[in-house]
């Protein structure tokens, strides 16, 4: 199926379901659908939304946003405030997106995380994250080949392009965390 374009309305309901490799569940959250540009779907997640996995659960004390591209990564953009250790840029390393859509409208946008995570607080050090579990879950789920070349290039690039803010991540990501106010 395909994602949601420029024509479906701003606001309407997205759920984000992250997946391990095994299929088990990992984050789930919902959110509201932003807009489409050239980067992907930006979803909204404004302050207080639940976010959940298995053993864990928490309300985001920053309205965020989302991006799912075609490509496979999912940066968040985080509205932080002054602290220099806030993080405000998180990008978890995943398999594409890709989207359904249920009788009652709700879009489902479903990843497998990949573990590796590129992140930036806002004093803007910019790291890479995970990269243990990342081992361990090659190891654990006997990750193909193929599918760790790949999660490392992705994670070599996007931490470039977050680091030298390139693509969504010159200000992009900013711009549609704005709308939410």
């Amino acid at each position: 199926m395909t994602s949601p374009s420029a024509a479906d309305p701003v606001g309407a309901r997205v759920h984000a379901d992250y997946r391990k490799w095994d299929g088990s569940p990992h984050w789930q959250s919902d959110g509201t659908l932003l807009g489409v540009d050239e980067h992907g779907v930006w979803v909204a997640f404004p302050q207080g939304t639940h976010f959940e996995r298995p053993g864990r659960a928490f309300d985001i004390e920053c309205n965020s946003v989302s991006l799912f591209p075609t490509a496979g990564f999912t940066p968040a953009f985080n509205d932080a405030a002054d602290g220099t250790e806030q993080v405000t840029v998180y990008v978890d390393i995943t398999t594409p997106p890709t989207w359904s859509r249920s009788d009652d409208g709700v879009w489902r946008v479903t990843m497998i995380d990949l573990d590796l995570d590129v992140v930036q607080r806002a004093n803007g050090v910019t790291y890479v994250d995970d990269e243990d579990e990342f081992l361990d879950h090659q190891r654990e789920f006997g990750y193909p080949e193929d599918v760790v070349h790949d999660a490392e290039a992705g994670t070599r690039a996007v931490f470039e392009a977050v680091r030298d803010g390139r693509s969504a991540f010159d200000g992009t990501g900013r711009r549609w965390l704005r709308t939410l106010g």
